[in-house]
């Protein structure tokens, strides 16, 4: 019997990860990283589209690829309509979506075109996305922000926060569906997700203006000071939404999004660089003790996760702050790859539905 492959794609806005796997094995993964310059050229993400889909498939050429034996090629969902999780088939409709950039531009979006190009010329090959960052679940209540005028939405890390939901879901011997977990993705963005039976009622904008500031995302500010400097007249609408995502946390305060670097000087005695890592460390664990209230108290685990729960003792500086919730568990980095490859290789079995958009 020959063995399938599965193609799994990741871009992100300085790089762009594929990887191979066969009948869930990985076999080859490739982070390819994208110089400032590199992407100087291109006026919107979409315009990388070609850019990114040439450097993928150089790379496989090189590395010998079968792509007769590809039957499955998942991307990384985008900014697309509010869809519950799980796999969905690339199709017109959701490719017109990407391309106009419906919820804003990301190179996530990037995700299922790329996907779908590659599929298309391969003969039994399907295109999917699974668990974009516009998954959502949320409870009506938590949808209400406070003026009728805006809306709470549910923009998260979907992908990484439903596959370390459903490992240590199997650690435990027990169904995602049947636990309660907060989850904390700590990575250029943050997310801190309620997961109540296998749904994420209530988990913050990551993206653009909500919960616990990040490496280079403001996360929520007070309002009537936002308002203030939006009609100062000191700067564009660009210039604020640059604030809020890209040029806010702690490169707005420190000159660095590397959150590593922010660790070794407060390591080295900077008082300033200390003061933010604590500020960050301090509006984690607020976040995740204001969804055990939304879960009334009953939590059976808070996990850790993303880039940032590598730095142990950023995790162990956050786990005194919320370890009378419930036991903390940490999966550092995302199993982003790993989830896209398995929910595919479902797809291909007939083992899960396969979602229209």
């Amino acid at each position: 019997m020959v063995k399938r492959l599965v193609l799994t794609i990741n871009p992100g806005s300085t790089s762009t990860k594929f990887a191979l796997f066969e009948e869930g094995m990985l076999m080859f993964e490739k982070n390819l990283s994208h110089t400032t310059e590199e992407l100087q050229p291109f006026k919107k993400i979409v315009d990388q589209f070609q850019f990114r889909k040439d450097l993928i498939m150089s790379e496989l050429l090189n590395n010998g690829t079968d792509f007769s034996r590809i039957k499955a090629v998942v991307g990384r969902g985008g900014l697309i309509r509010p869809i519950e999780s799980g796999i969905y088939k690339v199709n017109d409709r959701m490719k017109e979506d990407l391309r106009s950039g419906l919820l804003g531009e990301h190179a996530s979006n990037l995700g299922g075109l790329i996907a779908d190009e590659i599929a298309s010329a391969l003969p039994g090959s399907e295109a999917y996305i699974v668990d974009p960052v516009v998954v959502d679940e949320l409870k009506e209540v938590a949808r209400i922000s406070g003026h009728p005028a805006i809306k709470r939405i549910s923009i998260f890390h979907a992908l990484n926060q439903k596959a370390v939901a459903r490992l240590y879901a199997s650690f435990a011997g027990k169904k995602y569906e049947e636990l309660n977990l907060i989850i904390a993705h700590m990575g250029g963005g943050v997310s801190v997700g309620a997961h109540e039976k296998g749904r994420v009622v209530d988990v913050n904008n990551a993206l653009n203006g909500d919960g616990p500031f990040s490496p280079e995302r403001a996360g929520g500010l007070p309002s009537g000071q936002l308002a203030d400097l939006c009609f100062s007249g000191k700067f564009t609408h660009a210039e604020i939404r640059s604030m809020l995502t890209g040029k806010g946390g702690m490169v707005a305060y420190l000159g660095t999004n590397n959150f590593m670097e922010v660790c070794r000087r407060a390591g080295e005695g900077d008082d300033r660089a200390a003061l933010i890592r604590d500020a960050f460390v301090y509006q984690v664990g607020k976040a995740v003790g204001a969804l055990a209230t939304a879960l009334k108290g009953k939590v059976d685990a808070v996990i850790l996760t993303g880039g940032i729960a590598y730095q142990e003792d950023t995790v162990n500086l956050i786990k005194p702050l919320i370890d009378f919730i419930a036991d903390v568990v940490v999966y550092p980095g995302e199993d982003e790859m790993e989830a896209l490859a398995y929910n595919g290789l479902l797809a291909l079995d007939g083992k899960i539905e396969i979602k229209t958009y």
